[in-house]
């Protein structure tokens, strides 16, 4: 799991990763998050642009070491 102090995206998201790290930053189903954004893009509540921003300026989580 990343920093859960930092934003970061998740490297296993659907689409860029951006809702998976909203929710790991505040502890929420990803599912949950995800349809949410979801119904908020459809309906004019969130913009298309906003997910797009966020996919620009948050950085991917870092990888994982194999030890």
């Amino acid at each position: 799991m990343a920093n859960a102090n930092r934003l970061y995206r998740t490297r296993d998201g659907i689409v860029a990763g951006v809702c998976g790290g909203v929710a790991d930053y505040f502890g929420l189903d990803r599912s949950l998050i995800r349809i949410a954004t979801a119904i908020l893009i459809l309906f004019g509540g969130l913009s298309l642009w906003v997910y797009i921003i966020l996919w620009i300026i948050m950085p991917k989580a870092p990888g994982q070491l194999n030890a």
